[in-house]
C-alpha cells in the first residue's frame, strides 16, 4: 500500500479568465467529466492499494479543497496547508515528513491536481511498475511517451535500461524549440516531464537533505509545530517562510544518482493552456468545441466556452472565445500561450478579474455579485443546508435580504426570527447580525447592500465556525 500525495497549488494563468488566483484550474470542470481536475486526480486512484490521500494546498484554497473532497465522499483525506507557495520540493518534503509520523516509511505517489489521464488502466500499470522500483530505494519519475514535438513541455532523456521496468534518468531538458523537439521525438530516448513521482518518504528526505539541506531544515522546523484546524493541518508559518522556493526537478532529481524514469502512455495532458484543452475536447462536424449557450454559423475550428448569456459567432475560424460572467477573452489559437500576459497585466493593475470570479465560493455556500453601482451592490446568496454565516457587523453599509427559496434563520441584534420565501428583513449599519439555513434544501436570497463603502473587508466577525477573522 502506498501513500498518495496530491499537490493542489498553482494558478493556471494561461487559462484566464476561467482559471484565477482564488479559484484556479485544478478546481474547475474543464473536461467532459462531471468532476473537477482535482476530483478526477483523487478518483483515478480507485483500484490501487493506497492509503487515504494527503493533499497539499494553499491557505486560500482550503475550503474549496475540502468541499470538493466532500462531494466525492473523501472526507477522511488529510489537507496540509502551505502558508505560502514554495514550489514542489518543499511541498513534497512536508508530505514526506507527515507520512513518517506514524513510524512507518510509506512509498509516496506524488501527483499534480491539474492533469487529465484518459487511460486509467495504463496509469495503474505504470504506478505498479514504479512501486516495485521505489521499494528498492529508487526515486522514480513518470515520463510521458510523446505523441508529437511539443514545445510547451520539459523533457526527460532516458539512459541505460534498469530491470525490470525503468531507465536511468540521463538528464532533464528545458522546453525546447520545435526543431529540437522534433529531434527528441525521432531518437525515442526522450519523454515529456509529467511532474509525477514515486519514492519512499525517507529516501526523498535523505536526497533532499544531501542536495538542498536548507529546504530540508526549514520544512522540518515548520512541521515541528502543527495545529489541527477543522479539516486542515496548519504548520509553523514563520519557519516555512525561511524555506527557499524550488522544484523537485532542480532540487533533487537533477542531482540524485538513484533516479529512474518509467514510461507512461495513458493519454496524459496537463491542461496548461487552451490548446491543451482543445486537444482533449470533442469537436463537432465543423471542428468546433462548444460549451454553453452558443450559436455558431460559418464557424470552424474554434473553441467557445460560454458561462453567461448567448454568444453568437459568424464567419470566423481558429479562435478561442471564453465568456465568463465578468470577462470575455477572444484570441487566435496561435496566441493562446500569451494569455498569461493579460492575466499578469490585470494583476499589476490590481484588477479583481485577475484573482476572483464574479461567483465566489465560501465554506457555507456561494454568492454572485451580479449588479453594482457607486453606492449599491446586489448579490444572489446560496447557503447550504445546515450552514451558517459568521455573526458579524458592517460599519459602512446596510443590507436588505429577500428570501427567494428555502427558509432563513436570521439574528439581528438580540432578535432571532425565521424568514420564508417572498419575505424580507433589513439590517441597519453597525447592527450585529447572522444568517443560517436550518432547512434541508439550499437557502437562496437576494442581498442588496447600500452605503458609502461596499468592499468585502468592511466586516467585523464575532463568531465564525470556520476560523476566519
Amino acid at each position: 500500500m502506498f501513500q498518495p500525495v496530491i499537490i493542489a497549488g498553482g494558478v493556471g494563468t494561461r487559462l484566464w479568465p476561467l482559471s484565477r488566483e482564488k479559484y484556479p484550474k485544478q478546481f474547475l470542470t474543464l473536461t467532459d467529466s462531471k468532476h473537477s481536475l482535482f476530483q478526477q486526480t483523487v478518483l483515478r486512484l480507485q483500484g490501487l492499494p493506497h492509503a487515504s490521500p494527503l493533499v497539499i494546498c494553499n491557505e486560500e484554497h482550503r475550503f474549496i479543497t475540502a468541499e470538493q473532497l466532500r462531494q466525492i465522499d473523501h472526507t477522511d483525506t488529510q489537507i496540509l496547508l502551505e502558508p505560502e507557495g514554495r514550489n514542489t520540493a518543499p511541498a513534497i518534503a512536508l508530505a514526506a515528513l507527515k507520512a513518517l509520523e506514524k513510524g512507518e516509511d510509506p512509498i509516496l505517489l506524488v501527483l499534480a491536481a491539474d492533469h487529465t489521464i484518459a487511460d486509467i488502466q495504463a496509469f495503474h500499470h505504470a504506478v505498479e511498475q514504479a512501486a516495485t522500483l521505489a521499494k528498492n530505494n529508487h526515486l522514480v519519475t513518470f515520463g510521458i511517451v510523446p505523441t508529437h514535438p511539443h514545445t510547451g513541455y520539459g523533457y526527460i532523456k532516458s539512459g541505460q535500461a534498469q530491470q525490470p521496468y525503468g531507465y536511468r534518468v540521463d538528464s532533464f531538458v528545458e522546453k525546447p524549440t520545435l526543431e529540437l523537439a522534433t529531434h527528441y521525438l525521432s531518437t525515442g530516448e526522450y519523454y515529456w516531464n509529467s511532474g509525477m513521482f514515486m519514492f519512499k518518504a525517507s529516501r526523498y528526505l535523505e536526497e533532499l537533505k544531501q542536495y538542498q539541506c536548507d529546504i530540508y531544515t526549514a520544512c522540518k522546523a515548520a512541521m515541528r509545530d502543527q495545529t489541527p484546524d477543522l479539516d486542515f493541518i496548519r504548520i509553523n508559518q514563520d519557519a516555512f517562510a525561511e524555506c527557499p522556493s524550488d522544484s523537485i526537478d532542480y532540487a533533487v532529481m537533477e542531482h540524485t544518482k538513484h533516479g529512474l524514469v518509467v514510461a507512461l502512455d495513458a493519454h496524459w495532458n496537463d491542461v496548461g493552456e487552451f490548446s491543451a484543452l482543445w486537444d482533449i475536447s470533442q469537436r463537432d462536424e465543423q471542428g468546433n468545441v462548444i460549451k454553453g449557450d452558443v450559436k455558431a454559423l460559418d464557424t470552424q475550428n474554434t473553441l467557445i466556452l460560454n458561462e453567461d448569456k448567448l454568444v453568437a459567432t459568424l464567419g470566423v475560424q481558429d479562435l478561442v472565445i471564453i465568456n465568463t460572467k465578468d470577462a470575455l477573452l477572444v484570441a487566435h489559437q496561435d496566441h493562446t500561450q500569451k494569455v498569461r500576459d493579460i492575466a499578469q497585466q490585470l494583476q499589476d493593475e490590481n484588477r479583481s478579474e485577475a484573482s476572483i470570479h464574479r461567483e465566489v465560493y465560501r465554506p457555507w455556500g456561494k454568492y454572485d455579485a451580479f449588479d453594482r453601482g457607486e453606492r449599491f451592490l446586489v448579490k444572489r446568496i446560496t447557503v447550504k443546508p445546515g450552514a451558517k454565516l459568521s455573526k458579524q457587523m458592517h460599519y459602512h453599509r446596510s443590507e436588505h435580504w429577500v428570501v427567494v427559496a428555502g427558509t432563513a434563520k436570521v439574528l439581528i441584534g438580540d432578535k432571532e426570527q425565521y424568514v420564508g420565501e417572498n419575505e424580507s428583513v433589513y439590517i441597519p449599519i453597525a447592527q450585529v447580525h447572522a444568517l443560517e439555513n436550518p432547512g434541508k434544501v439550499d437557502l437562496e436570497l437576494i442581498e442588496v447592500q447600500s452605503g458609502a463603502y461596499l468592499a468585502e473587508d468592511d466586516i467585523v466577525r464575532f463568531d465564525d465556525q470556520y476560523g476566519r477573522r
